[in-house]
């Protein structure tokens, strides 16, 4: 699209919504200055000055249109997603799941944005919110600093929600035993992208209580209270902590998983009685295989302890750690009583908030509010209405989740918190289906073609 004359709009932040937001801006033909802190400031939990780094896990979700994450990825490559384009290119094998080599993605959508003309990249640390006149969308994602954060607490007049997330360690693929571990995808769905390793009852049991008994870092940049964890993203000692057959039912759970060593059995109640009690995966994290990720085991324990009780499970004995897990505190902002669907601050209608901030939890739905925020920021400066998508989509219903859902106010516990994409957010279809399978697919069907729909009407 031509240049359209016009002043030059402000992202804060280039993480996944960031980074989505300025493109889309540029994208509409207008100028737009994004502003990153690093490297000129770090934040605890980033390990490079590249644009939307991963921090957590390097999966986007499931890749399935009739899967609630794999949806919202198809409704954004509809849209014309940069992000979720540049995840694309640089996927991994990770089964039915959307996974990247994270330095390869990176790298290229932080060079893809620095070349764009329309974009103008500064790396410096916000202080404070712009001018009222001043087009902005805040994508400081859960990690914003103080300085930011303080100002965005008097503008707002209310204090700032907040829990705590934690990433996972990542080893050295070449460090893993396969005569113990193996390669299988769960209910042998794809190809065999996942390493196993299985573990037997005495071992599960071993290493549930080695969790129990490691030590845990001190929250050192952080404010020294209970933490409050995020439910969807708890640490694998939280887990543990929570009952012996807890992980089992979570991240270590054994079922649909099959060691072909183990026999050529089809006869379900014989897979049934020989499969592992619980099973660790791995899940790769570059496209050559040298990096693998321990798939649902954040952690807030010391290095030590993790390289200690990591190396009980079975073929990681002599695992070499690429990366250990950390934990830090993500802010997000109380949206139902600040944001409207449109992603604007209803006090200040110039002024929009995308990602993480605004209390949705995921990659993708972090890309979601990036598109949807800088799509807004673009019809503002071109005097048009701002977009409201259909709630019958995923993003529709996510922003309509975020601009209306209970709050308690006042940052108290128990009121608003993040929410990851799920069916449960949509309407209802008109007609029941009881079988999930087939409602799922109906959901699906119905927001890509309302999807369509608001895409055309919005041109």
């Amino acid at each position: 699209m031509l240049p359209v004359p016009g002043p030059e709009l402000l992202v804060i932040g280039a993480g996944l919504a960031g980074s989505e937001a300025a493109w889309q801006i540029a994208a509409a033909g207008l100028p737009v200055r994004l502003v990153e802190m690093r490297p000129v400031r770090r934040s605890p939990a980033h390990h490079s000055a590249e644009f939307a780094e991963l921090v957590c896990s390097n999966s986007f979700g499931a890749l399935s249109a009739d899967r609630a994450a794999g949806l919202l990825q198809e409704e954004l490559r509809r849209l014309g997603s940069q992000v979720i384009r540049t995840a694309d290119l640089h996927a991994v094998p990770a089964g039915g799941a959307l996974a990247v080599d994270r330095g390869r993605y990176s790298a290229a959508l932080t060079a893809a944005l620095e070349a764009h003309p329309l974009v103008t990249v500064e790396r410096r640390e916000q202080l404070r919110l712009p001018d009222p006149e001043q087009i902005t969308v805040l994508a400081t994602g859960p990690l914003t600093s103080d300085a930011l954060a303080d100002d965005l607490r008097r503008f707002t007049g209310r204090g700032d929600c907040h829990f705590f997330d934690a990433a996972s360690p990542i080893v050295a693929g070449e460090s893993i035993d396969l005569s113990v571990a193996f390669r299988a995808s769960r209910y042998d769905k794809g190809d065999a992208d996942y390493i196993n390793c299985p573990l037997d009852r005495e071992q599960y049991l071993a290493f549930r209580q080695a969790l129990l008994d490691a030590e845990q870092a001190e929250l050192k940049d952080f404010e020294q209270e209970s933490a409050s964890f995020f439910e969807g993203c708890l640490p694998i000692e939280e887990l543990a902590r929570r009952g012996e057959d807890t992980m089992r039912y979570g991240p270590l759970k054994p079922i649909g998983l099959w060691d072909p060593r183990w026999g050529d059995v089809n006869d379900r109640e014989v897979r049934r009685a020989r499969r592992a009690h619980a099973v660790v995966q791995l899940r790769q994290e570059d496209k050559d295989g040298r990096l693998w990720n321990l798939v649902g085991f954040q952690t807030n324990l010391k290095w030590g302890e993790q390289a200690r009780v990591l190396r009980l499970i079975p073929g990681l004995e002599n695992a070499e750690f690429v990366r250990f897990g950390v934990m830090h505190r993500n802010t997000f902002l109380e949206s139902p009583q600040l944001l409207d669907a449109t992603l604007q601050f209803r006090q200040r209608p110039t002024l929009l908030a995308a990602g993480q901030i605004t209390g949705t939890e995921g990659y993708a739905a972090a890309v979601a509010g990036g598109w949807l925020a800088g799509t807004n920021a673009a019809r503002l400066a071109r005097g048009l209405e701002p977009l409201t998508l259909p709630p019958t989509t995923m993003i529709g219903a996510l922003t309509h989740f975020i601009a209306s859902a209970p709050c308690g106010g006042g940052g108290k516990r128990g009121g608003f918190q993040p929410m990851p994409p799920n069916f449960g957010l949509l309407p209802e279809l008109p007609e029941r289906i009881r079988d999930k399978r087939r409602r799922y697919g109906a959901y699906r069907d119905r927001a890509l073609a309302d999807l369509a729909l608001a895409d055309q009407a919005a041109v």
